[in-house]
């Protein structure tokens, strides 16, 4: 498999000699395409070990034809730049949390809503069936296939030592919070009284040393292999949102390939989606150890107040959603 700019192994792919024109995916030898996968995060991220994994399982099944390219850091760009190079036919390959796909298809990403699951059972439940089955729907018409539904954990909040720690919602009151281009995180955390703002990931570790944030909020993975606690204080177990990320491939290239080449590609992903969710299972129970040996300090506040304060949401995205989904998952909310 092929390194693009990390240690991490790199994606190689080659899809059939039918592809060979399409967009950003590179020629390689006869009869072979290389694509490009991209991914914001570091090359310890659970999603990059899983879409290596799905490289290694497509290259050996298609015997070399398909390899994949993976670059890392946002090097091809930010989550929503990567988005956009797969509708626009310039990446091949993310992994991106399904809210960050709402620009193309407002229906996806309904999974976030707050405090919506109490385990990754019930999570995966729901993202494995009939509700994201229809949000995710419209996604094809905008160049997207989806492969997989990766996790990246439940969503909690980091704070400075500046800002203190978060000990209850009242904590949260005027604190200026990194969020992901989510509505539905960014509308929870102007619910729960803070101050949203929109900044790429690749930049946030940056920003938060700068000290542009007080706080920001991602899963406990995340925050561990991306080094976050080398510059945020405090931990907070919110639980707030849970982050399903969605593994996606251009849909031109998709419709181009054979059958036996579809079932090879969903065999693997279906491989890489279930490492990946035992991956993020387990660095969520141990890696909060590992933070508080880093010195960070791991607070657990009362979520019932959290609940109440952002039980109004769903009211405030009832003209953004289809009605039937968003009763169905009000439905089953919590």
């Amino acid at each position: 498999m092929k390194r693009a700019n990390s240690p991490i192994i790199g994606l190689a792919a080659a899809l059939c000699v039918a592809l060979c024109g399409c967009g950003s995916s590179g020629q390689g030898s006869a009869g072979s395409l290389v694509l490009k996968a991209g991914f914001s995060t570091e090359a310890s991220d659970p999603r990059v070990a899983a879409t290596e994994l799905f490289a290694r399982e497509v290259e050996e099944a298609t015997e070399g034809r398909i390899t994949v390219e993976i670059h890392t850091d946002g090097e091809l760009g930010s989550d929503s730049e990567l988005i956009s190079g797969v509708v626009n036919g310039e990446v091949d390959i993310t992994v991106s949390s399904a809210g960050n796909f709402s620009a193309y298809s407002a229906n996806v990403g309904i999974s976030a809503f707050p405090f919506l699951f109490d385990n990754f059972d019930d999570a995966w439940a729901f993202v494995d069936g009939e509700i994201e089955a229809r949000a995710e729907s419209e996604l094809p018409d905008y160049n997207i296939k989806v492969l997989g539904h990766f996790d990246n954990g439940f969503r909690c909040v980091t704070t400075s030592e500046m800002a203190g720690p978060v000990t209850g919602v009242e904590d949260l009151e005027g604190l200026v919070i990194r969020t992901p281009e989510n509505q539905i995180v960014m509308q929870t955390m102007l619910f729960l009284g803070a101050t949203p703002r929109v900044l790429g990931f690749a930049q946030l570790r940056d920003a938060l040393a700068r000290g542009e944030f007080d706080a920001q909020e991602n899963p406990i993975p995340v925050i561990y292999n991306n080094h976050l606690y080398e510059v945020q204080k405090f931990l907070a177990i919110t639980n707030h949102s849970y982050d399903v990320m969605l593994f996606v491939l251009r849909d031109d290239i998709w419709k181009k390939l054979s059958e036996e080449d579809r079932e090879i590609l969903q065999t693997a992903a279906k491989h890489a989606q279930d490492l990946d969710r035992e991956m993020i299972r387990s660095q969520t129970e141990s890696y909060l150890a590992e933070l508080e040996k880093t010195g960070m300090v791991i607070t657990y506040p009362d979520l019932k107040e959290f609940q109440k304060k952002t039980a109004p949401i769903y009211e405030s995205f009832r003209d953004s959603y289809d009605p039937e989904l968003l009763s169905m998952v009000m439905g089953g909310a919590r």
